[in-house]
Order: C-alpha cells, then structure tokens, then sequence
C-alpha cells in the first residue's frame, strides 16, 4: 500500500491528474500485486483479508476500479462489489451509463476457489492496462468471494479428491450451514437476499457464476451452461447456445488447445451425457428467470489448481471480448425479454429432454496421488481424451404447465411469502376489496419428504383452480405478471411449482388449514 500511494504522488507530481488503467504508471503500481494463489505457486488460496486488502489496494491505485458492498454474510462480513466502467460505484451511476452490465461472481461454493483467484488475477490485469476496450461498451460488477463465511473455515480434507489447493480450502456451504447455491428462490440466507438486492439495484443484463465440477472423469478443462429451466425467454437461450458459449469454445482452443463443452456427467449405471438441475434454486437458473443471461462455468476438479485458475481466467476473458461485441444486441434481446407473458402456458415441472441424436463426448482419466500433508488420496487429470458417442441430456420438457394469468392476489396471512416477493424485488400493490371473479387453487393432496433439505421438508401440492367469488381481506397484495419479473412470481406462486413457496414449505400453516393462500385472475 505505500509502494502504491509513493507511485500515485510521483505521477501527481509528474502532472498526471489521475491514472488511467491503460497507463504505464498504473502497470507499474501494479507489478508486485499478486494473489496469495501466486504467491504461494498455486499451494494455497486467499483468505477473506487477502481478498479485501487485494481489493482496496486495487482500488486505491487505478481511478478505473471503485470498491463497494453489496451486503453481508451471516457472520457480518461485507461482500466486496467492485465496479469497473463507472464514475462511481452507485446503482444509479452504473444504470446512466447505459452499457451492458456483467456481473462476474466467485466461491459461492468455498471449496471451490478457482473463480475467487480468477476474478482477482483478472482485476488486477485490467487496472495493468491489459483489456483497455473492455468499458468503452460494458460495465463490470465483480463479486470474488460471495461465500465469504465458508472461505474462512479452512480444512485440509474438504474437497477430498479434488487437486488441491493443498494448503486447503473452505467448505461449501456458508456459515448457516447452507448451500448459498439452492438459496436463489427461498432467501434463508442474508448473503441470498444481499444477492438479490444487487441484482434488482444494477440489474445486471448477464451473469456468469465461477465453480468447481465434481464427479465425471471426462476431458474437458472446463464445461459450462447457460439457465436451465425451460421458461428462459427463448431468446435468450438461443443467443447463448447458438452463439455466445460455441464462440467462446472455439476461440478458447484455437488460443489455448484446451477443450470446454456444455456441463455434464456421465457413468455407467445412467447412460448419456447428464447436465444438472433445471430448478432455480440454481444461480444460473434462477438469472434466466429474470429475463437475463447467465453463464455457469465449471473448471475440472482434478486439473491442477493452477490450470483450474487459468482455465476460468481464459474463459472469463473471452465472455466479455463477445459481450463488448455483442454489447447493443445483448441489451436488445434482454429488454425484449422483459416483455409481459400474461396468458403464456408457463412450465411449473419439468424433466430432461434427449438429444435428437448421439454426441460425442470426450471422455478423461486420472492418476491417484497423495496429498503430502494428509496422505490421503488426491486425483489429476491426464491428457487422455476418449471420444464416445452418447445422447445427451442438456435441456429440460416440460411435464405440467399452467397458464399465467395477469394477477396473482397473496392474501394477508402468507405474509413470509410477501417478505420474499419484495426481496427478489417482484412488484407489488394493495389488492382492491372486490377483484370479481377470482381463480381459488382446491387441494386434492399433498406430499411432504421425509428428510429436510436445506432446513425444509419439501412439499408437493396436487389440486386445480376454480373459479369462485370472493372479497379480498385487507392487507391482500396484488402481483402483477406483466411486470418484468412475471415470470419468477409465477414460479415462486403457483402451487405446482416445482420450486415455489409452497414446494419450500413456506405456506405450510396455511396449506395444513385447508387453504392455499393465493389466488389469482381467472
């Protein structure tokens, strides 16, 4: 930090009034800047003090970079937003601007630290001058270390098997025992609300989440996915798998001779290339539902952590090379997106869709190792590439749908589900007395899991809407679905859902008295 404050007060003095990241005086103040990943040759990775003072110095030595927060953890700790192609840190400086804004978020997983290095090593390049055009067309949010919490209880043995770092890492969920990457819907979590605060406030036109893989021995450096669930706006999806993600694949091995493909698993007993989850419980998920793109990544988990870090280095560079490209026409599809779906045929449940045809996968392996500290038994990718043809399992059908009216009404007693609605930030209004002729969900049964997950016993209703009369209580709220996040309040509000209020367990006194605590337009 003196080092930095020496140099800025030669250059003042020099008559430079401020330094641009593209200066040689701003890659010179930046020269000895490392993350504890490289200082320490990739054995260990930054801690949440490591990741603040990197930010603060970062910010203090490039008038480009602004530091602010976006929230906090459960234990108080401040989730650092850096803001990068503003004049300021502010929602409202951020939005006037009128660029495309990209949100990059790390370790919301904390065992998987390869996004929270990447995204410092990647800030640091720039304030050096390295991707001087990157903020004539974009904005930059970057969240290194969402799951502050769970980076700070550091151990050995969590992510067992995976390639270090070997001087540990933390755990993945946060410090509430959750898995911040099923909260996106529920928001048990302050870090989940402080999340969807950001969003509602910036509202970012895409997001890319940094992760880890586990499981499948394939070859792939990287997989990735863009929003699963099959209300995405089309366009969306489109424009991401037709365009985006095979662009960034191609540029990525022409540069670097690695492979990235789409985000899957594959074993004997399940035949086929298998993504994950449609729900948006899921990040990446959960941004489709707002109408925005979003890019899941996934280094491989037994890749050296080196090559886990500049595996998602690269890929992160090469998603804003296309964004600032694509800059306007990514705008342009996002604000068409948030066009009304009122009396669209939405999906609640969903499965996985086949592929037309086999593709072909390529298929890994992997030597046994010991970690030097533990002893136990670690694994590292070899450069053994398979090709094996298999249908793949990328998209998801819908297997129940309803049709989304232009209301819904959340009478006065779910008032935890209203406390949710207004922090996913899901417009609402008082509900006039008389609203005619309503639609009434009648139970025919329910079914609640055994086991909890995530602290909930989840619940599946099964019933219809009928149509009644009724006078609404005051208190009542009105939802509108043609409002920008129509699609998320159906999915948060119809009680088939398979990730909604009900399914969380959260009108449980409701639904055990008989009664559905929403109505909505006939």
């Amino acid at each position: 930090m003196t080092r930095l404050r020496t140099l800025l007060a030669l250059a003042l003095t020099a008559g430079v009034g401020s330094i641009h990241p593209s200066s040689l005086d701003a890659q010179a103040s930046f020269d000895d800047l490392l993350t504890r990943a490289e200082s320490t040759a990739f054995v260990e990775t930054s801690s949440y003090d490591d990741v603040m003072k990197f930010a603060e110095a970062l910010a203090e030595g490039s008038d480009a970079i602004h530091l602010t927060s976006f929230g906090y953890t459960n234990e108080g700790r401040r989730l650092p937003l850096l803001v990068l192609g503003a004049p300021d840190a502010s929602p409202e400086a951020v939005r006037a601007t009128g660029k495309t804004r990209v949100y990059l978020q790390g370790n919301i997983h904390a065992g998987e630290v390869c996004g929270k290095e990447a995204l410092q090593m990647l800030l640091r390049d720039f304030a050096r001058g390295e991707y001087p055009s990157w903020t004539d067309d974009l904005v930059l949010l970057v969240a290194p270390i969402y799951n502050a919490d769970g980076n700070e209880r550091i151990d050995l043995r969590n992510r067992p098997r995976q390639h270090g770092p070997l001087g540990g890492m933390g755990q993945r969920p946060n410090a509430q025992g959750l898995d911040l990457n099923r909260d996106h819907m529920k928001l048990d979590s302050p870090e989940a609300r402080s999340l969807v605060g950001m969003m509602t406030a910036y509202d970012p036109h895409v997001g890319v989440d940094l992760h880890t893989t586990n499981g499948t021995r394939h070859a792939y450096h990287l997989t990735y996915s863009p929003p699963l669930h099959p209300n995405t706006p089309a366009s969306i999806d489109d424009f991401l798998r037709d365009e985006w993600l095979p662009t960034v694949t191609d540029r990525i091995k022409q540069k670097h001779g690695w492979d990235y493909y789409y985000y899957g698993n594959a074993s004997p007993r399940r035949p086929g290339w298998y993504t994950f989850d449609h729900r948006p419980r899921f990040n990446n998920n959960y941004i489709g539902l707002r109408n925005r793109m979003a890019i899941l990544s996934e280094a491989y988990a037994y890749d050296t952590f080196e090559d886990r870090v500049m595996s998602t280095l690269w890929f992160v560079e090469e998603i804003l090379d296309f964004a600032q490209e694509h800059a306007e026409r990514i705008r342009d599809i996002v604000e068409a997106a948030d066009a009304s779906v009122v009396g669209s045929e939405l999906a609640t449940r969903a499965t996985f869709e086949q592929s037309p045809e086999e593709v072909t996968i390529l298929m890994g392996d992997v030597a046994e190792e010991r970690h030097p500290q533990t002893g136990e038994v670690i694994l590292r990718r070899l450069e053994v590439s398979n090709p094996v043809s298999m249908y793949e399992y990328g998209t998801f059908a819908p297997t129940d749908v309803e049709t989304a009216p232009s209301v819904y009404y959340v009478l006065p007693e779910a008032d935890d589900a209203i406390v949710r609605l207004r922090a996913h930030g899901v417009v609402m209004s008082a509900a006039p007395r008389d609203a005619g002729q309503v639609g009434r969900f009648v139970m025919d049964s329910t079914v609640v899991a055994e086991r909890p997950f995530q602290g909930h016993n989840e619940r599946t209703v099964y019933g219809s809407w009928q149509t009644t009369t009724v006078e609404l209580p005051t208190g009542t709220v009105a939802v509108r679905v043609d409002q920008p996040l129509g699609r998320l309040a159906f999915t948060l509000l119809e009680p088939r859902s398979d990730d909604g209020f009900a399914n969380w367990a959260l009108l449980d006194e409701q639904i055990e008295a008989g009664e559905y605590p929403v109505l909505r337009s006939r």
